[in-house]
């Protein structure tokens, strides 16, 4: 395990290099850009480029906020989990956060409390994983073609119940008239309402209010575990994921293919896969460690539509990775399109639909050092 590891960060090494040659050449310096600015910008492109080479197994520095009460939550999820290592770190965490909340977290390891707690969780998750193979066998149930994107839920009284909640603050009825009221109206009229409640929104932090929460989405997505983990750091939604395995297969970049770099990265993926598969038997909770970041994970995400416009609008930012700009820019096709909310995808006004831009970091170091000039 440590051999392979080892040979895939010598790649990732090996290869970074090679895509900052290619995207120097084809990238050319602006004069009006300093060294620096320019270097910063191509180095991000290339480890942009080269990620889905790195394996779940990285580490990664993760810093948390939360009140007492989530953090309990959090421990006693990380206490049921079947790797060691979560539940090593759930007694770190523990021990430090008892030095400033302990009133908050007197119940995490009490037999009666905290411990039966996390038995439960984990004699669920059990229960559950025994059910799924007995009923859908991993062996005989192939997964479906299916893009990277779908629209899984949506309410076909979406727009009603929008407007209605829309209106609820500012009139002295109840909910059931109000909504009544709203049916009769004409297709104009609606607008009128939406219009109001959104104004003019000069950039992406003028997010319209709570009635936009009155409607979800429930999207099902198969993208890369890297834009997965980008995606998964959203905390206004529900998230479900299946668990890492190479059995979708692997997304590898373009700029990976055209930089001569497309057999070292396939070599790459061929022993993740090897390696998972091997483990996959006699450990197969800690088989996903072994799988690279380019490899297609399945999960769901279900949202309000305004932690759409939130997660849409900044996802799909120039500045942002293509795997994750690409489910963004799906996700709101599908809430114009599919679900036919044409007016709630008109309020995602800044949601950005335009290509891979040839640098997507040089806006974001241009305004950086900028600001560190003028300082």
């Amino acid at each position: 395990f440590v051999g392979e590891m080892d040979r895939l960060f010598d790649t990732y090494a090996e290869l970074l290099p090679v895509l900052t040659d290619f995207f120097r050449e084809r990238f050319p310096k602006d004069p009006s850009d300093s060294d620096f600015v320019y270097r910063q910008a191509v180095r991000a492109k290339a480890f942009d480029a080269l990620r889905g080479i790195l394996p779940a197994a990285s580490l990664s520095n993760v810093g948390i906020y939360g009140t007492g009460q989530a953090y309990e939550a959090l421990l006693l999820r990380m206490r049921a989990h079947p790797l060691p290592e979560a539940r090593s770190y759930a007694d770190l965490m523990l021990a430090e956060l008892r030095k400033v909340i302990p009133s908050f977290l007197k119940r995490v390891d009490l037999p009666e409390r905290g411990v039966a707690w996390s038995d439960y969780l984990g004699t669920n998750r059990a229960a559950m994983d025994e059910v799924a193979e007995r009923l859908l066998p991993a062996a005989g149930t192939e997964p479906e073609p299916a893009p990277v994107v779908t629209l899984v839920d949506v309410d076909p009284d979406a727009e009603v119940k929008l407007v209605t909640a829309m209106l609820y603050a500012h009139t002295h009825v109840p909910e059931a008239q109000i909504e009544a009221r709203v049916r009769q109206m004409t297709t104009a009229e609606r607008v009128e309402v939406v219009r109001a409640y959104v104004g003019e929104r000069d950039n992406r932090r003028h997010r319209p209010g709570r009635a936009l929460e009155r409607i979800d989405y429930r999207f099902d997505v198969l993208a890369d575990y890297g834009a997965f983990r980008d995606l998964q750091r959203h905390r206004m939604l529900t998230i479900e994921w299946q668990p890492l395995s190479p059995r979708h297969g692997f997304t590898r970049p373009e700029a990976v293919d055209l930089a001569g770099a497309t057999e070292a990265f396939d070599r790459s993926m061929e022993r993740s896969a090897a390696l998972h598969d091997l483990l996959a038997t006699r450990f197969p909770a800690e088989a996903p460690y072994a799988v690279c970041l380019a490899y297609k994970v399945r999960f769901t995400m279900q949202m309000n539509a305004r932690e759409a416009m939130h997660l849409l609008e900044l996802r799909s930012g120039p500045q942002g990775h293509p795997a994750y700009r690409e489910v963004a820019q799906e996700m709101h096709r599908l809430i114009a399109e599919e679900a036919g909310h044409h007016a709630v995808a008109e309020m995602m006004r800044f949601v950005d639909h335009s290509p891979e831009p040839s640098l997507e970091r040089l806006d974001a170091e241009r305004r950086a050092e900028a600001r560190r000039q003028s300082r």
